[in-house]
């Protein structure tokens, strides 16, 4: 039997851009997707804390440094540049894995600053 745990997560990132007109995903500065582990075009669930949307979509390498969060697509129509997001992906694993396996959370300020960076056992 598989089960699906939270794998990472970004904390209250803020939202620098919208673009409507693009294919869809949220771009982000490479420096978060190193932190929370994520690679380009990987699924995730993005959930924002201003307005309550939730919606899943995938991630797109922006520009290095540059603390970049741009909702794309229709992604653009959920949040206002500002709005505080939580990032989000998850995986499966079975049961044999459940004791090696680990959470990876990112907490951002309020100018997009890596504060802090930690795993937690998905089992304690």
């Amino acid at each position: 039997m598989w089960r699906k745990f939270l794998r990472s997560k970004l904390h209250t990132v803020r939202v620098t851009a919208k673009n409507l007109e693009y294919e869809g995903s949220l771009t982000l500065d490479p420096r978060f997707m190193i932190a929370a582990g994520l690679e380009p075009f990987e699924s995730i669930w993005v959930y924002n804390l201003e307005n309550g949307e939730r919606f899943e979509t995938y991630v797109i390498k922006g520009e290095w440094g540059s603390k970049e969060v741009c909702l794309n697509g229709a992604a653009a129509r959920k949040g206002e540049v500002g709005d505080r997001l939580i990032v989000v992906s998850y995986h499966w694993l079975r049961p044999e894995e459940i004791e090696r396996a680990s959470v990876r959370l990112v907490y951002v300020d309020n100018d997009n600053n890596i504060l802090q960076e930690k795993d937690l056992p998905v089992k304690e």
